[in-house]
């Protein structure tokens, strides 16, 4: 399943749903994190908070290709997008194990294939770096194969890199 996170405005709706399985819009319709760990503990993989971002776990972690469309914010996501991915912390477990000689948490859904981010907005050579090595991070964490980064000059170009 392909998931698309995005940042866009609702002119991009029909496009972004369009290129995936499921599109999940980082509209800030939604509370953010709370931090309580429910997700994890209480009631695994669903957030207590009923808004649009209570199953995002199950979403996120079901996704084999996560496409995340933001724009930059200093070398990162937007605050939007940052915010489902808070939310998303349940992809994995309290429980801890090793991944490639790192300590990481287990996985809940298993392994994934493509972490992919797509950024727009301008971006210096040193954000880029931060972005590139953030979404390596990223990737492995939650166990995807895989991370890509790509840095559109025109959000024009966005289509193509769905």
């Amino acid at each position: 399943m392909k998931v698309i996170l995005y940042d866009l405005g609702s002119e991009y709706e029909d496009l972004i749903e369009e290129k995936c399985d499921r599109a999940v819009a980082a509209d800030g319709k939604y509370a953010p994190c709370q931090g309580c760990f429910g997700c994890w503990t209480k009631h695994p993989a669903e957030c207590f908070m009923k808004d649009s971002l209570q199953q995002i776990c199950r979403v996120i972690g079901q996704a084999d290709e996560l496409v995340i469309v933001t724009k930059n914010l200093y070398g990162a996501y937007s605050a939007a997008v940052k915010n489902v991915l808070d939310r998303s912390i349940a992809t994995s477990t309290p429980f801890s194990t090793y991944r490639g000689r790192q300590m990481h948490h287990t996985l809940r859904y298993g392994k994934h294939d493509l972490w992919k981010v797509v950024v727009y907005g301008e971006v210096s050579e040193t954000e880029k770096v931060t972005f590139r090595y953030m979404a390596e991070r990223n990737a492995i964490n939650d166990g995807f194969e895989r991370s890509e980064v790509i840095f559109l000059k025109d959000l024009s170009e966005l289509e193509v890199a769905l």
